[in-house]
């Protein structure tokens, strides 16, 4: 009570915080009459003079406010839009590494302008995230005017950017993008081999657009850059044909988690069935030997009896192509882990793509908090406040809107069952549609969407369907949502980005309409009629009543039914809100309290009536409170997974960088000997024990299989005085004489990029090992929790263990190498540094193995990246013998193209590869 009072008083924290920032907008608008008088060039002019002031030892704090009144004097002449007081605030909120939350229709990107031009004059690089592909291109483009204007370089990463346009872009002083895109980028790069090949620059400052969409939704699933493993297609496709015969009462299901599992007698039955196909290797269903089966019937179970066709995912062009549960979109490319994908894809008898194998992975959490300064914005980040803070270190800040809301929030209409809520949404939507009213309805799956439309095909209503199925129309679609009479049906999120303005958006309708016009008379009088159409149009629909959202149910997330309801109500507009909902809904059927459904169902709610209620609104939002509860650990987790991995890949990454900056490794090269010898030695003669105690023929084994020497070493131990670090002096002594011999035949610059080649290519080898025995570790780590351990205490104590058994390896194979290498005169060539292969890139959560992705074709040999160096010519990939061999070598053939040998790989991993080197002497 106090509270609410000292805070109608004094204003809460945020308000009193954006209130502070005054100061600094007058300082801005007072500038503003100066600015204005500024010829074009003298205004260009200023950001020479910003970073003159710089390297005079002024702050970025120090140049805001001109550096602000420059860039809304610049938007002004080329954009033709000048930035409001409150959008000043949210420059400045993103400019302090903080969240502007700001209403749909503010103008989020205009804002971006202001901090990314302050930061980009340092010249170290600013990246503005963005949520799609549609978007990043996009805003390039249209922001990009503003900086090119004022001098500065715009770059803008898109899928399938050849690299060195990518490095180009990155070398801009502002460099547009999405998520993906910078996350792969920072994985590919630290895969290749030279400072050259890489495309990034170190990290600087990075602006987030819809910050909560990327930082919250997305983050539950790492990025992973993969390659495929062996083909299982025959046991996918008899475990699928097993599942389907299974009844329900031999197996349990949980529909939060999406996870499925046999009862005692389910497993019984299952083994005879398995058994009877000739699937078990053993009679007993749990059996190691039975391991993989067990595993993949699990995924099975849940592809058949968890996974719905047209929810989670729909059959597009012979693949299953997942459904975004947060956009609606079609994810064209993504793929889920751990053999899911592949179950799907039986269940659905299209052609089944091999697993993969993760080759480097990074979550978001940890590839943003990377940036020495990270900022966002969004309509609706409020929600999630305290987990930006945790995860982050970043705090919220509400920007009050430029003008007052007129939205209406209606409260939620409850329904007994889906039917007669479907019914009742089609006739509202019917009367709006009369009026002229525009309606845009959010579902939460395509299955509901297609629903909907049946309904209103039945009561003549016109109305566009926007789904993952129409992803490519999804902005010009949403952007003409709200012209007079239009209703459209879209996914929650779909098209989130895009303006819906009343009465339509002059520019969508003039790309569409006026594309064949050619610049001239004929099309600036098209344009005039369109901006005049818009305008009376636009008045019919305020007249109206502005845009009326609807909302089918409530999501999950609190923070997405605000996004959906802040579509409407822009800059002051008039605007309806309004939710159905239904006992049918998943989110009441699952998360709901038991309670809420017997007092519903007992009570006298006639078929097709309505009720609404203060308390069932209540019980909504304890439901949703759980879901965000329960979402929040689950990022959390994968956080706390992936910290361990991040350790251990911060010093994996830094030791490549430091081995590619290096001219020459040989002391890295001497340290892993020395020490792969101290290790060896070590662990066969303990220190402080007898002779006799010692394991001499193991050490002699280990030496002679792994260097590939074998010293007398029974005869050292014959003497008295032989300790341990004797044996160790001699081994090195001798490994030392034995590499000085083989070096001094050849050229030593030379044998030091081979020696440099060589260390890269086994670090890489040996780092994607460990990580498939961290994915494997991390899989079983939870039956741990029935010994009352705590899984990440034993993830984190066995991760750091299995890592220094990696360097262990690494160390000796890398000496051993290097000691069985056949050299003479001249010296082995320098290893080639490739193209990284077309990986495949996913999007994976680790815990269920959900949403995958790949963007590549899959047909890289891979193994040729990480093979073994020996001293023989490595064949090529094809079957036409060595890559020497060239047949085609005098013709100008693409890298990329079809190699003409006819073997279905490209040529550059065929004939045409960079493998080829001549046998040492």
């Amino acid at each position: 009570m106090l509270k609410t009072i000292a805070k109608s008083i004094f204003g809460s924290s945020n308000d009193r915080y954006v209130k502070s920032l005054g100061k600094i907008v007058h300082q801005i608008n007072s500038l503003e009459e100066q600015i204005t008088s500024f010829s074009d060039e003298e205004l260009a002019a200023q950001t020479e003079k910003f970073r003159g002031q710089l390297a005079d030892g002024k702050t970025l704090n120090d140049i805001l406010p001109e550096a602000f009144a420059t860039v809304r004097e610049a938007s002004k002449r080329v954009l033709g839009m000048r930035h409001f007081d409150v959008q000043l605030i949210g420059g400045i909120v993103l400019h302090r590494g903080e969240i502007a939350e700001m209403r749909t229709g503010e103008g989020k990107t205009l804002v971006a302008t202001l901090a990314t031009y302050l930061n980009a004059i340092e010249g170290k690089g600013v990246h503005v995230v963005t949520v799609n592909d549609y978007l990043a291109p996009r805003d390039a483009e249209w922001m990009g005017q503003i900086y090119r204007f004022l001098g500065l370089s715009v770059g803008v990463i898109v899928p399938n950017l050849p690299e060195h346009a990518r490095r180009e872009a990155y070398q801009a002083d502002i460099t547009y993008g999405t998520n993906n895109e910078f996350g792969f980028d920072y994985l590919r790069d630290n895969m290749k081999h030279s400072r050259d090949q890489m495309v990034q620059r170190p990290f600087n400052f990075a602006i987030v657009d819809e910050v909560d969409s990327i930082l919250i939704d997305e983050a539950r699933t790492p990025l992973i850059i993969s390659g495929p493993t062996e083909d299982k297609s025959e046991l996918y496709v008899a475990l699928d044909e097993v599942v389907k015969e299974i009844p329900e009462d031999w197996y349990e299901k949980d529909e939060k988690t999406k996870q499925i599992s046999l009862t005692e007698d389910g497993i019984e039955e299952v083994e005879k069935l398995l058994i009877a196909k000739g699937l078990l290797e053993t009679d007993n269903l749990y059996d190691v030997e039975n391991t993989q089966v067990v595993h993949h019937l699990d995924q099975a179970l849940r592809a058949v009896h968890m996974f719905k066709r047209d929810t989670d995912y729909i059959v597009k062009d012979d693949k299953v192509v997942i459904i975004d549960e947060f956009t609606g979109r079609m994810m064209d490319g993504r793929r889920w882990s751990n053999g899911l994908h592949q179950a799907a894809e039986a269940k659905e008898g299209v052609k089944i793509e091999p697993e993969n194998q993760t080759m480097a992975s990074i979550t978001f959490q940890n590839y943003f908090r990377m940036y020495p300064k990270l900022s966002g914005m969004t309509g609706t980040a409020a929600t999630e406040a305290s987990e930006f803070w945790d995860i982050y270190k970043m705090n919220v800040v509400t920007i009050p809107t430029n003008l007052p809301v007129q939205r209406i929030d209606e409260e939620d209409q409850f329904f007994k069952n889906t039917k007669d809520k479907f019914q009742a949404i089609a006739r509202s939507i019917a009367e709006k549609n009369e009026t002229g009213q525009p309606v845009l309805v959010g579902t939460v799956s395509i299955e509901k969407s297609e629903l909907l439309s049946s309904f209103l095909d039945k009561e003549g209503v016109k109305h566009e369907v926007l789904n993952a199925r129409f992803h490519e129309k999804e902005a010009h679609i949403v952007a003409q949502a709200g012209r007079l009479g239009a209703v459209t049906i879209a996914t929650n999120m779909a098209g989130r980005g895009t303006d819906i303005q009343l009465g339509g958006n002059v520019e969508f309708r003039i790309e569409e309409e006026l594309a064949h016009l050619e610049e001239g008379e004929e099309r600036d009088a098209a344009i005039a009629r369109i901006k005049a159409e818009v305008a009376e149009e636009r008045q019919k629909v305020l007249e109206a009543g502005g845009l009326f959202v609807l909302g089918t149910e409530r999501h999950e997330s609190r923070r997405i039914d605000n996004q959906l309801r802040g579509r409407s109500g822009r800059q002051g507009d008039p605007g309806l809100s309004r939710f159905y909902l239904c006992l049918e809904d998943d989110l009441l059927r699952i998360f709901g309290p038991d309670t809420l459904f017997s007092k519903m169902m007992n009570s006298n709610l006639e078929d097709g009536e309505a009720i609404g209620s203060k308390w069932l609104s209540k019980a909504i939002e304890t439901a949703q409170r759980k879901v965000e509860a329960r979402n929040y650990e689950m990022r959390k987790q994968v956080v706390e997974y992936d910290d361990v991995m991040n350790d251990q890949r911060k010093v994996i990454y830094d030791q490549r960088a430091e081995i590619m900056d290096s001219e020459a490794v040989d002391d890295v090269v001497l340290d892993m000997r020395q020490d792969a010898i101290n290790a060896m030695v070590s662990e066969t003669c303990p220190p402080g024990s007898y002779p006799e105690q010692w394991n001499i023929e193991g050490l002699k084994h280990r030496l002679e299989e792994t260097l590939g020497i074998t010293p007398p070493i029974e005869e050292w131990v014959e003497e008295d005085t032989v300790e341990p670090e004797i044996i160790e002096e001699r081994l090195l002594a001798q490994v030392t004489q034995a590499m000085d011999e083989k070096t001094a035949q050849v050229d030593e610059a030379r044998w030091r990029v081979f020696e440099k080649g060589l260390l890269l290519r086994r670090l890489d080898f040996h780092w994607k090992e460990h990580l498939a025995t961290l994915d494997a570790l991390r899989q079983v780590v939870w039956l741990r929790a029935h010994a009352q351990k705590q899984p990440i205490n034993e993830y984190k104590q066995e991760a750091f263990g299995l890592f220094e058994r990696m360097l262990e390896t690494l160390r000796e194979d890398v000496t051993g190498e290097l000691l069985k290498v056949q050299v003479g005169a001249p010296a082995p060539p320098p290893p080639p540094l490739p193209d990284l292969p077309d990986f495949l890139t996913g999007h994976i959560d680790p815990l269920t193995g959900l949403d995958d992705s790949n963007d590549g074709d899959g047909s890289a040999r891979r193994a040729s990246l990480f093979g073994s160096l020996a001293g023989s010519p490595r064949a090529a990939a094809s079957p036409g013998g060595r890559a020497d061999d060239n047949p085609y070598a005098d013709q100008e053939i693409s890298r990329n193209a079809p190699c003409p040998c006819g073997s279905g790989s490209k040529y550059k991993h065929c004939h045409g590869a960079v493998g080829a080197r001549e046998p040492a002497q």
